[in-house]
């Protein structure tokens, strides 16, 4: 869904004390005493951010840190004990039929249906959202094609493709649905470097030419560092710090020194390449 002239000047995600725990705690059985107590997992801990429409906002956070916690959220797919969360003024617990009308997510495990090709599996989407009529085959190729996705295999089954190719599937789709807030949870995580570029000038495009605002968790901090206007540092469910990259390098990085400096100096850990983390 294309953002109206009206929601410009709005606020795209304003977020107010979210927390979510998982888990209950477990306390050992009187008959198996040698079992530890299993404590439940704070994954945001009294979480707020603010984030401007037509923006491009980066979430850095080393696995476990939250991160996907607040994107699923914000995509009306978990709901937190406490705190308040909205997009486009729309409740996120109280509206989200709303919400989903205005938003689309890209995963690092993006689901499909396996045995029908990239075609099928986007016009499906494309029709979910109320459109797919005449020109979406035309819009589809054009959009892969940006991608570096060979058309010769738009109408293959899913399950014959690589991950990566699969992954700029799942990107093309939610491009397709023209979103105004685009929620990418590790879109990049796989895609070889070249690929990589391709997404992340996609990203530039849609923002530019729609004025779609992204939300975008990533372990490339090179790549956060190029896309971002503003980055949000997380970590134990806790915001550390939040500001646009070079004021974060300044603040928390010697001098020379880059966003990976400073997210350093801010959580102790160095952001690694690895799976999305598995909170619940």
């Amino acid at each position: 869904m294309a953002i109206h002239e009206s929601e410009l000047n709005r606020t795209a995600v304003e977020v107010e004390g979210i927390s979510k725990r998982f888990g209950e705690a477990v306390r050992p059985h009187r008959l198996m005493p040698w079992r530890k107590a299993k404590k439940p997992k704070l994954a945001l801990d009294q979480v707020s951010m603010h984030v401007e429409t037509g923006r491009i906002t980066g979430i850095l956070g080393a696995n476990g840190s939250g991160k996907s916690t607040l994107i699923r959220i914000l995509a009306t797919l978990l709901t937190p004990d406490a705190g308040t969360a909205s997009v486009f003024g729309y409740d996120v617990v109280r509206h989200p039929a709303q919400v989903r009308r205005h938003i689309n997510r890209v995963s690092v495990e993006a689901s499909f249906f396996k045995e029908m090709s990239p075609w099928e599996n986007m016009l499906y989407a494309a029709r979910l959202y109320g459109s797919g009529g005449d020109g979406t085959r035309d819009r589809v190729e054009a959009m892969l094609d940006r991608l570096g996705l060979p058309l010769d295999t738009l109408d293959k089954p899913m399950k014959q493709l690589s991950r990566g190719q699969q992954q700029k599937v799942a990107i093309a789709r939610s491009f397709l649905t023209s979103p105004s807030l685009l929620l990418m949870d590790e879109p990049t995580t796989g895609l070889d470097p070249r690929s990589k570029r391709e997404v992340q000038e996609l990203v530039r495009s849609i923002r530019r030419d729609r004025a779609a605002t992204v939300l975008l968790c990533t372990h490339d901090l090179q790549e956060a560092e190029v896309l971002c206007d503003r980055v949000l540092v997380i970590d134990q469910g806790r915001v550390l710090a939040e500001g646009a990259p070079a004021e974060l390098v300044r603040s928390h990085a010697d001098v020379g020194g880059s966003l990976e400096d400073a997210f350093m100096r801010l959580t102790g850990k160095r952001l690694e390449e690895d799976e999305e983390e598995k909170e619940e």
